[in-house]
């Protein structure tokens, strides 16, 4: 299951992302916004469904703004996330293979469909590749708690 938030400068890229999830049979919970014009602030977003997928209760998240930049930032103070901004294939695509990222965070106004539906493509059918980057991985934990 996925969870899904944007502010109102993600919100008409969430809806692609809603129509793509729909078409795939992906089961998604959409935590808003769900017009443009709601005002809204994304770090509280940001926290929201990061905090849905550190719990496990989802298994991945896709959060949405102007350019994905803020609620990465904001995703990743969560113990257990591992959040990317991606606007290309090949970033998106490396983050799940060498980072095992479980939030993808993408930006309404650098991105347009076309690019969106290849990201998340990416990012649901690239699996962890696990090695030697599951050790690093690990290491991301030993930071969040103040081992490293």
């Amino acid at each position: 299951m996925v969870a899904i938030g944007c502010d109102r400068a993600g919100y008409v890229l969430k809806n692609t992302v809603l129509e793509f999830l729909k078409a795939r049979g992906i089961e998604y919970q959409d935590f808003g916004v769900y017009d443009d014009q709601e005002a809204s602030d994304y770090p509280e977003m940001a926290a929201l469904v990061a905090h849905k997928v550190a719990s496990g209760e989802f298994e991945k998240g896709i959060l949405l703004c102007g350019t994905g930049i803020g609620m990465s930032i904001c995703a990743n103070k969560v113990n257990g996330v591992r959040a990317a901004v991606c606007s290309d294939a090949y970033s998106c695509e490396y983050t799940r293979l060498h980072n095992d990222a479980n939030i993808l965070c993408l930006g309404g106004r650098v991105i347009d469909n076309q690019r969106c539906l290849e990201l998340i493509t990416l990012f649901f059918d690239t699996a962890f590749e696990g090695g030697r980057h599951a050790r690093r991985v690990e290491m991301y934990t030993k930071i969040e708690n103040g081992e490293i």
